[in-house]
């Protein structure tokens, strides 16, 4: 009897083991559950963050997809207080086993299964962990591979450990996990919490990161939720102890470091916040571009569609996901390949811009503000009529996602019109901080129309390099880049692209003219007599130079009816101006088209680099995720006008700061630098421009409001040298602060030896050939 129930026993035990040997190897052969192949073994599917370095090294963002702000980081980047607070707390026996630690699992399988204590810990090693997030969350939804979820897990665990050495199993497990707040992986993760990189982590940062593992919404240590913060505390002094009793700290070490408060940097990983944030965006639109197709253009996107085939065809980083492809042939995924772009931004330059955009638009507001108080047509003009207004708060109006959302949910715009006219509880941007506030929809419209806008660029005239870039006030709310993507009027700042052409055709700053009003006509026959902002040595002989440093329209009005207009369009855009539809009137010549900051920075390179032009540089290379190197680009550079012609046009610009209209760059902001600059304000004052350069930096600034009839009223501060002006002396003030940055105030622009710019002079304005003004006006 006692025979037969051993061999009975011992026939059900070998028919365990038999039943185990036969799951195990249909497990592995993937007859059971799901079992990755072996190439996805040795190279899981991670989806990593693209990561955007500046120029001085600095990472200014990442392009992730939901959840997936991963950003790899190597096992040499790791702190050794994040190596040993993992595997003290998660798998204390990690080195010695083979991806299953027996000891571990029988003690979970006693104390929890059978006694049932909830704190005997688990048995799960990290392999085990790893095994977990890397493959069977796809087999959630299915009974028999949730039955069996635990060996699969075991089996590829073992499998880990077979492909991928101790180093690389801790390396890809600090990879993979979730840290939440969009910090997936332990690099983001040491700078969303701790504000540095994972090799700097302290002990008790790294036990912080390291608690959350086990359940890291009950551990967030910035949950609003006063006990998640105080789990966090606990769990971070459990994982201390943990690495004490694992022999990694000393008992003193691990008294003094539990006694420490809970200290964070966080930092809030959001496209829309940080630094550069206007710049990335405008990255990572230009990278992901597809190749233009005009069928997919609305009829008033005419000039979009001439500009993005044109990216397409000339610059290299124009679409370059979709151009360029990898090994398998699919196109490259900024969100998911980890890929570092490396771009010609500095940091501290960028920095400086957008606190001076701030700066000044905060002390600007404040002006239009109490210019506009009171008026019941605010913040439009007065001279704005009630029809136009309408039309401009509707067009508003359609353009919001609360408009197209109950479009598409088919209310009518009557039912539309109400909602937008029935005030809520919001939250509102105010230069102080968020505002909770009442206000209707339609309110909030007109309340954002208040603020002032602004565009702001810097470059190094040599190479390309755009070392700053300021797209609007703030990207939360203001979302339209007025660096390159938005176009207005430059008013004065055309002027020297005139003054160019005069100079190729001939002409020198010391030419003269009569300083009077100036009547031409038009091609239609009409005649246009230009108004001129002061009476300035009215009647009296001045030379062009005068007439550029003060911004003389009758002087600009006498050179366009000198010169070919049609000429003066094909060097505008020669000067890198993309516009097409730039019209060749005489109006030209005081600035009525449309340009972009981008735009006038890079035609401005040209007045401080000999004649030579050279178009924003906004990458220099990209690498993948491994370090390889996929693309490098290089600056493109054309020739605008002569050597001589630009040495003519910085001797006239320099004297627009030293004598002219940019004279309070010298006077209120006191540089000294060498440098020539142009201000410029459009009409009615719905434009404010300066343009400034100096040998090594040009920079350009527009303000206006977001409608062309939202603007001061005076010039007082209307102006281009109130509104924009300012901006680039504070950025410039700031730059030239930072000795590390290496700009000087005395570099000097370099002109051939005794240079005389009226020496080579062909024409004399008054003694020319052509009819002089005493015979226009006889």
């Amino acid at each position: 009897m006692i025979k037969k129930i051993v061999k009975s026993l011992w026939i059900f035990l070998a028919a365990i083991v038999l039943l185990c040997v036969i799951i195990f190897v249909s497990i592995s052969y993937g007859w059971i559950g799901y079992m990755p192949p072996v190439e996805e073994l040795e190279n899981p599917n991670y989806k990593f963050a693209t990561e955007i370095f500046s120029e001085d090294g600095k990472v200014l963002g990442t392009f992730s997809i939901e959840k997936n702000n991963r950003v790899y980081s190597s096992y040499a980047d790791l702190s050794s207080n994040v190596i040993n607070a993992l595997i003290a707390t998660e798998d204390v026996r990690f080195t010695e086993h083979s991806g299953i630690d027996a000891k571990a699992l029988f003690r979970a399988i006693v104390k929890r299964g059978i006694l049932l204590q909830k704190s005997a810990g688990g048995g799960s090693t990290l392999s085990q962990q790893l095994a977990k997030q890397l493959f069977t969350e796809n087999v959630a939804s299915n009974t028999m591979q949730r039955l069996f979820q635990k060996p699969i897990e075991w089996v590829i665990a073992v499998k880990l450990e077979r492909y991928y050495t101790k180093e690389e199993i801790l390396t890809m497990y600090l990879n993979k996990f979730d840290f939440l707040n969009n910090a997936v992986g332990i690099k983001t993760a040491s700078y969303t919490y701790f504000g540095c990189e994972p090799k700097d982590l302290k002990p008790e940062q790294a036990a912080t990161l390291i608690g959350m593992c086990q359940n890291p919404s009950l551990y967030n240590p910035v949950s609003r939720n006063s006990k998640i913060r105080k789990n966090s505390l606990g769990r971070r002094n459990v994982v201390l102890g943990q690495m004490e009793k694992a022999g990694y700290i000393t008992p003193e070490e691990c008294d003094s470091l539990q006694a420490l408060p809970m200290e964070l940097k966080y930092h809030r990983v959001d496209h829309k916040e940080g630094l550069a944030t206007y710049f990335r965006e405008y990255l990572r639109g230009v990278m992901t571009a597809k190749e233009p197709k005009e069928s997919d253009y609305r009829g008033w996107q005419k000039q979009k569609y001439y500009e993005d085939s044109l990216d397409w065809a000339t610059n290299p980083l124009y679409g370059w996901c979709e151009k360029n492809k990898k090994k398998d042939g699919s196109s490259y995924n900024i969100y998911t390949d980890g890929l570092k772009i490396y771009t010609t931004i500095d940091s501290r330059m960028q920095k400086y811009a957008e606190e001076a955009v701030e700066e000044h638009l905060k002390d600007l507001q404040i002006q239009f503000f109490k210019e506009k108080k009171g008026r019941t047509k605010a913040p439009y003009s007065n001279k704005t009529k009630q029809e136009l207004i309408d039309e401009l708060l509707n067009r508003a109006m359609k353009q919001t996602d609360r408009y197209r959302l109950m479009k598409q949910s088919g209310a009518s715009e009557t039912e539309i019109k109400k909602a937008f006219n029935t005030p809520e509880e919001m939250s509102v941007f105010t230069w102080s901080g968020e505002k909770d506030t009442v206000l209707t929809p339609m309110d909030s419209i007109r309340y954002y129309k208040h603020f002032l806008r602004a565009g702001f660029m810097s470059m190094d005239p040599m190479n390309g390099h755009v070392k700053a870039y300021v797209g609007g006030p703030n990207y939360t709310y203001f979302q339209y880049d007025m660096a390159t993507g938005g176009r207005r009027q430059v008013g004065s700042t055309i002027k020297p692209y005139l003054y160019s052409l005069a100079m190729e055709n001939g002409f020198s700053p010391c030419d003269e003219m009569r300083h009077v009003e100036q009547t031409l006509i038009t091609e239609t026959g009409e005649p246009w007599t230009p108004r001129n902002t002061s009476n300035k040595r009215y009647g009296e002989m001045v030379t062009l130079k005068w007439g550029l440093a003060n911004s003389s329209n009758w002087v600009s009005a006498y050179l366009i009816g000198k010169l070919n207009p049609y000429e003066f369009v094909r060097l505008i855009h020669n000067f890198g101006v993309r516009n097409k539809d730039i019209v060749p009137a005489l109006s030209l010549s005081l600035g009525s088209c449309e340009i972009s900051v981008g735009e006038m920075v890079s035609a401005y390179t040209a007045f401080a680099n000999r004649g030579i032009r050279v178009a924003p540089l906004f990458v220099t290379r990209i690498e993948d995720n491994e370090g390889n190197v996929l693309a490098t680009f290089t600056p493109q550079m054309n020739e605008v006008i002569s050597n001589s012609s630009a040495y003519k046009m910085l001797v006239m610009l320099r004297a627009v700061i030293n004598e002219g209209t940019g004279g309070r760059v010298r006077g209120r902001y006191g540089i000294t630098a060498d440098m020539g600059g142009k201000t410029g304000t459009t009409n009615d004052n719905s434009d404010g421009w300066f343009m400034g350069f100096t040998p090594s930096l040009v920079s350009g600034c527009w303000v206006g409001g977001d409608d062309r009839d939202i603007h001061f009223d005076t010039m007082t501060y209307g102006q281009g040298a109130s509104m924009a002006l300012p901006i680039w002396a504070k950025y410039m003030n700031k730059v030239f602060a930072d000795k590390n940055l290496g700009y000087d105030q005395t570099e000097r622009f370099q002109l051939p030896e005794g240079y005389d710019p009226c020496a080579d002079s062909d024409v004399g304005l008054e003694d020319s050939n052509e009819p002089g003004l005493d015979d226009l006006f006889n």
